[in-house]
Parts: C-alpha cells; structure tokens; sequence
C-alpha cells in the first residue's frame, strides 16, 4: 500500500533557530521559509537524499502545531508522509481498519 518515504515533519518553535542548526551540525541545505496559511504553519525544507526533511514552525497560536508544541516545548516528530498509488483508496483502506485520519 504504501510507497517511498516522501517527508518526515519535525515541529520546532523556532524555525530560524532550527534551520541553522540543521546546517551547521549538518552542512545541509535549507530551503527558504515558505508560509502556509491554510495549514498555519511555516515551513522549511531539507534534502536527505532519497526524501525531506520538513521543518513546521507554527504561525500563530490557533496553528494544530501549536497545540503540539504545547505538550512537546522541544519540538519533535510531528509526522511522517508516504507516497502511495491513489490517496482516497489508501485512505479508506485506514479507516476500514480502524485508523484515525486527521
């Protein structure tokens, strides 16, 4: 069902401060920041070769990043995206078996 690893989103509280960390531990690239309002977060990217790296930073406080950064002040994994065939079968194959789609 499921393909490659497209992205792994890590949710930080700040994304400047993240993104030089990431390249200068790292010696990556990072993307510019993008803002995504209708997810109410910004967003930077890092190549690790066959897939990405997501950096989320929440927009303001009513961002569902927020609330994750409420219980994780660190930061953290916040979601690991897979590539796949067709999303809406994939979709209802996961709530066939009990899964939560958010």
């Amino acid at each position: 069902m499921i393909g490659a690893v497209n992205h792994i989103a890590i949710a930080v509280p700040d994304l400047k401060a993240a993104s030089d960390e990431w390249a200068a531990r790292l010696g990556v690239e990072v993307t510019a920041p993008q803002r995504l309002d209708a997810h109410g977060v910004s967003v930077v990217f890092i190549s690790a070769g066959n897939t990405k790296i997501e950096l989320l930073e929440p927009i303001d406080a009513n961002s569902p990043i927020a609330g994750f950064l409420e219980k994780n002040p660190n930061g953290g994994m916040h979601h690991i995206c897979f590539d796949v065939d067709d999303i809406y079968v994939a979709k209802d194959r996961l709530v066939a078996e009990g899964a939560c789609i958010l």
